[in-house]
């Protein structure tokens, strides 16, 4: 999951649909691990998102760029 030195765990009170927390149970999923693994993609997600907004312009600005331009070192692509 994560490349980095184990984090302290905090136990979190979570509500969760009963019938989905009962086929978990049932197919025995780590209710804490995957619920882990969903926040963590969920703050990816929005990281990114953030990222893209406060970086648009930049993109904008480079792709506008290359629309004139081209790709600065395209002469040397091999593909």
């Amino acid at each position: 999951m994560r490349n980095e030195a184990p984090s302290i765990r905090k136990a979190a009170n979570l509500s969760i649909d009963a019938t989905l927390l009962a086929e978990a149970k049932t197919l025995s999923v780590n209710i804490s691990r995957a619920a882990e693994e969903g926040i963590a993609s969920a703050v990816r997600a929005e990281k990114e998102r953030l990222w893209k907004i406060e970086n648009r312009e930049a993109l904008e600005s480079w792709n506008a760029y290359v629309d004139e331009h081209g790709l600065p070192l395209a002469k040397y692509r091999q593909f």
